[in-house]
């Protein structure tokens, strides 16, 4: 009999592995078989566990609306088991088969995580009943005694392993350990705790851990400078599934069970597997304008579609652009419980080779050279915050960190970015980890318009310090404006203090070439010019301005170039040329008008419905060359939502989605999306045609689960319009 045990004992061991004695624990969902009776030695034969001390149940009080959700903001969770955050009291009650005696019984709790539980690396917690509790340190209580029962205050350490602990309750006796069975229901969910001052995601004030934790909805901020738009984006940290899938992103990244107590370790994975690349992670991005298989990253209203669907099929999901990937990322930060936000850099640099400066190459005419031209402005480019103390860097480095999920360069051989310190990178300290150069980069550097003359010499034209990262933005606190932080990433602009960042991110290996001595600017003649506000399928103006502060009379030989683009200020087609000649009256103003027609443009656009123009000047009489590049959006119509009958949680409502087809043509293959978090799930519905002019009206029946100030979003999508949405907020009333 012996022998056919041992046997099998072999077969369950892990293969062995020279270097470490047990694999790597980097897996919450796996478990390890937890004896139920653990001999000390042999047991005798009168031994009746009966007669011990037993626990028969463990009460966990997990309901939204008892004491452990309610007091560690965790009532929000669609889940059946306790959430708790690190670093505060939280009670169970344990029932046993008879009164306890503290004299005589001995019992102690086991927290457990992963397959390979260890104390020395927090994986094993044994908690032993004591008087007093530490702030911030593992321990437990007895509070209150009451027949069979014991009611336990537990105490969880501030620097825990942030998962999905399983808990067991042992005794003592004289023979060997009585635990209870492994029983899924006491599972406990241990979060990152802003509200706790020992925690190093600690938040002080109250009304920003609403915002960045709790809030469930958010605003990106997208368009381009002169024309900023917003949608609403559904986080939906606390629906069902959403914190599992949240795990199961560290599962993915292999990330060692040990290291999921630590913040920056967290950001770093998450930052490479919310993106396909390189690691078959959460969303593959698609910049190219063709969906084919997927949808449409302008067609998301949110992320828990996205996150659910990876988390069932373990594939990438199709696609995603910036504000998908970070949307994505808020909701996981969100989710762990570490304070998170949605940032948008207005014109933000894409640099190939980190100098600091992007290089636009004009040809000997002062066109633009597309060829040679690798570099490109971003109209904006999304990425997240996250809240966090920073050990691992001098005093004054914590607070807000940048972390990136969009696929853009490789940090240490993945696709990632961040977490780079904000202030870090206001000051130009940029040697600190993890990749503040290229974030600097995206919001300091300069746009240089070099030409190539007929001998070859290339002659700086034009430096423009000002366009990248104009504008920085975020949602404000409490409410639906927005909020500009730009002076949280640099100092005013040609102020002594910008400077000297400058210099001090030069010293720490930040390439930046000196373009000083080649460069005269052009001084006596200005030119600006203006992009009229336009919706979409309807001609508009563009105006050049020359201003002669000189006393001679010049004539200008003038360009504009009109180029469909990505939203990453990648060019598609060129779909106007206009040349033109230009009498610029000494002291003088003159302006010219050059009409865009919606003819010209329909037929390639994109679905940022983006345009960029680009305006070359040549002086005839000096040769000098004036250069300008705006990039400009269309207005799109906007999708209207209203409800119906009372807002009551628990009651049936009705919610009408309207839209009227703006376009001189019939839109096809249209798909509507439709979701509020605690108010209804996302619904889809698809229609073959809209035509030109009409309006459609869908109807949705739903019950709202949570009461309290919601948000409803709706997006359209169809091949020649996208980027449509409507939103409305609603009061949902307690029934």
């Amino acid at each position: 009999m012996s022998e056919t045990t041992s046997a099998n004992e072999e077969k369950k061991k892990p293969p062995l592995n020279g270097r470490r004695a047990i694999p790597s624990n980097n897996s919450n969902e796996e478990e390890n078989e937890v004896p139920e009776i653990e001999a000390f030695g042999v047991i005798p034969r009168g031994f009746n566990p009966k007669d011990y001390l037993r626990a028969v149940d463990i009460h966990m009080f997990k309901e939204p609306h008892e004491i452990n959700k309610q007091q560690h903001h965790t009532d929000k969770y669609y889940s059946p088991k306790l959430i708790v955050r690190r670093g505060q009291i939280f009670q169970i009650q344990v029932d046993f088969n008879r009164p306890y005696k503290p004299e005589t019984d001995q019992f102690w709790l086991e927290y457990l995580i992963g397959r390979y539980p260890q104390q020395n690396k927090g994986t094993y917690i044994p908690i032993l009943v004591g008087n007093v509790l530490k702030p911030g340190e593992w321990g437990a209580k007895i509070t209150h005694k009451e027949n069979n029962s014991v009611r336990l205050s537990i105490m969880s350490s501030a620097t825990c392993i942030v998962g999905k602990f399983r808990l067991y309750v042992a005794v003592w006796t004289p023979f060997g350990i009585i635990r209870t069975q492994r029983n899924s229901a006491t599972d406990t969910y241990i979060l990152f705790n802003p509200w706790c001052q020992q925690d190093a995601v600690y938040l002080d004030d109250e009304k920003e851990r609403e915002e960045y934790v709790l809030n469930d909805v958010g605003i990106v901020f997208h368009g381009n400078i002169n024309d900023i738009k917003l949608r609403s984006w559904s986080y939906g940290q606390f629906e069902e599934n959403i914190l599992d899938a949240c795990l199961f992103l560290m599962d993915k990244a292999e990330l060692e069970l040990s290291g999921r107590g630590n913040p920056i370790k967290i950001c770093r994975v998450a930052s490479a597997v919310i993106n396909s690349r390189d690691d078959n992670g959460v969303i593959a991005g698609s910049w190219d304008n063709a969906y084919t298989y997927g949808v449409a990253p302008s067609a998301w209203t949110g992320s828990v579609d996205i996150l659910l669907e990876y988390y069932s099929s373990k594939q990438p999901v199709r696609y995603g652009q910036c504000w998908v990937f970070a949307g994505v990322f808020n909701t996981f930060l969100r989710c762990l419980g570490i304070p998170a936000r949605l940032i948008t850099n207005y014109s933000s640099a894409h640099d190939n080779n980190a100098n600091l400066q992007l290089d636009f190459f004009l040809d000997d005419e002062g066109k633009l050279d597309t060829k040679l031209t690798k570099d490109s402005v971003w109209n904006y480019h999304c990425w997240n915050e996250a809240w966090m103390t920073r050990p691992d860097l001098p005093v004054g480095f914590g607070g807000w960190q940048v972390v990136d999920g969009t696929p853009q360069e490789t940090s240490d051989g993945m696709y990632r970015c961040g977490p780079a310190s904000v202030q870090a990178i206001k000051h130009g300290h940029v040697c600190f980890q993890f990749d503040a150069p290229f974030v600097y980069a995206e919001v300091n550097s300069d746009i240089v318009f070099s030409r190539r003359q007929k001998n070859g010499i290339q002659v700086i034209e034009k430096i423009d310090t000002t366009h990248i990262g104009q504008l920085i933005v975020t949602k404000e606190v409490g409410g639906d404006g927005m909020m500009e932080i730009t002076e949280e990433y640099k100092f005013q602009e040609g102020s002594e203090e910008e400077r000297l960042a400058l210099e001090t991110a030069v010293m720490y290996g930040v390439k930046k070439q000196s373009t000083q001595d080649v460069y005269q600017p052009q001084t006596d003649v200005d030119m600006d010019f203006q992009v009229q506000k336009a919706v979409l399928g309807s001609d508009f103006k563009v105006t050049i301005t020359f201003r002669n502060r000189s006393r001679n009379y010049y004539t200008a030989t003038a360009y504009l170039s009109g180029n469909i683009v990505f939203y990453t200020g990648v060019a598609k087609s060129e779909f106007k040329k206009h040349s033109f000649s230009a009498k610029l009256e000494p002291s003088s103003s003159s302006a010219f008008d050059v009409v865009i027609k919606a003819s010209e443009y329909m037929s390639d656009l994109l679905d940022q419905a983006s345009f960029h123009f680009f305006v070359t000047a040549q002086i005839n009489e000096t040769g000098k060359i004036l250069a300008m590049q705006k990039a400009t959006v269309l207005e799109v119509p906007a999708l209207r939502i209203k409800t119906q009958g009372e807002l009551v949680a628990g009651k049936v409502m009705s919610v009408t989605v309207e839209f009227t087809n703006p376009l001189k043509q019939t839109l096809e293959n249209v798909t509507l999306r439709l979701e509020g978090p605690g108010v209804l799930r996302t619904m889809k519905k698809e229609f073959r045609q809209i035509p030109a002019n009409s309006t459609l009206i869908w109807e949705v029946k739903t019950i709202p689960r949570q009461p309290g100030l919601r948000k409803l979003i709706a997006s359209l999508d169809s091949n020649a319009l996208r980027h449509v949405y409507g939103e409305l907020n609603i009061q949902v009333q307690k029934p």
